[in-house]
């Protein structure tokens, strides 16, 4: 029987408003997971004012797959592995196309989810950007439309945020600085003019999408920390690019949970991200009520049944992370009423 865990960025919503959410919810196999279990713990994370480089979801990933045991997001070298790349040496970053806005006193960088860029428009723009970081000594490689990989071993130090961390947030307060950023800042400018007057750009203004006018760089890692194989294995399911990079295996949606009883693993769901945030509670709630259904009621039903022998949920907010682990027996724990007072 496997060993199942499930990560759930997002699951937890903001302190603010997760009492009147979680009323919200009609959820009984979530409440039941998260109420009768043989172990259980939460912490908050460190303010992201003061320098986090990643989400808790994403610094708990990088510590559980053995890429960084302070949870840095050295994530570069695995992802791509991933879409059959070999990063051979050197350090490598990724490189996610983005769209920065500028408001009236700081300028903020869109949700990468929203830029909704498809293969064709993402392979002009990579083709365009290439010869310019190539001229500087950098090659580029493209993995799928929103995740590249950048290799420049010269930037040593240059330890950007994730993009998640990042969306929606005063662009100041993350900006790679010291003397390794110069170059960066550079190269970021003249991608930026290149791409102000692309075709692409002009095709996706008619169609009223955001304009792809910039990029953002991050989870510098050494080729030697990327193993051809990480372990626990990885399922992603509706995640961003990086973590499809470091998957076994990639689902863009649940028709079952089959594939996910095969063997030990680390389940990543991140049907929640863009609602969560955007502050959408109205399609977090939406979201929520779909994994119920789709994974939860599931998963509750195999551990019942035996095929699961343990079964972990690592939930995360911006803030906080909580992690609880379940197992058959604990789930005979019928004085325990399932609630979900653990989102709040």
């Amino acid at each position: 029987m496997p060993h199942i865990t499930l990560v759930l960025p997002h699951l937890l919503p903001l302190p603010e408003f997760a009492p009147d959410l979680a009323r919200a919810l009609q959820a009984p196999a979530l409440a039941a997971l998260l109420s009768r279990t043989s172990a259980y713990g939460r912490s908050s994370a460190a303010a992201l004012a003061d320098g986090a480089q990643a989400l808790p979801h994403e610094a708990w990933l990088a510590r559980a797959l053995g890429l960084s045991p302070e949870g840095r997001p050295a994530f570069a070298a695995s992802a791509m592995r991933g879409f059959g790349l070999d990063p051979r040496d050197g350090t490598w970053y990724i490189v996610n196309p983005a769209h920065i806005q500028i408001a009236r006193s700081h300028s903020m960088m869109a949700d990468p989810r929203q830029l909704q860029l498809d293969q064709p428009d993402s392979r002009a723009l990579y083709e365009a950007a290439r010869p310019l970081c190539e001229e500087t000594g950098h090659p580029l490689l493209y993995g799928d439309a929103q995740t590249w990989f950048l290799r420049a071993d010269d930037w040593d130090g240059i330890d950007s945020a994730t993009p998640d961390t990042v969306a929606g947030m005063d662009l100041s307060d993350f900006v790679p600085r010291g003397r390794h950023a110069l170059p960066l800042r550079r190269l970021q400018n003249e991608v930026q003019m290149l791409w102000h007057a692309h075709p692409v750009n002009a095709a996706r203004e008619g169609r009223r999408l955001p304009a792809v006018n910039s990029f953002w760089l991050w989870g510098a890692s050494l080729a030697i920390t990327g193993g051809a194989r990480l372990a626990p294995p990885v399922i992603a399911v509706d995640a961003p690019g990086w973590v499809r990079g470091l998957a076994a295996r990639s689902l863009e949606r649940l028709d079952g949970v089959e594939d996910l009883l095969a063997g030990d693993g680390i389940v990543v769901a991140g049907s929640l991200a863009e609602a969560a945030l955007a502050a959408d509670w109205g399609s977090w709630v939406q979201g929520v009520q779909q994994l119920e259904q789709a994974l939860f009621a599931p998963l509750h039903a195999a551990l019942l049944g035996g095929r699961i022998k343990t079964l972990r949920l690592v939930l995360s907010s911006r803030d906080a992370l909580a992690e609880c682990t379940t197992t058959a027996m604990a789930q005979r724990k019928f004085w325990r009423r399932p609630t979900l007072e653990r989102l709040t």
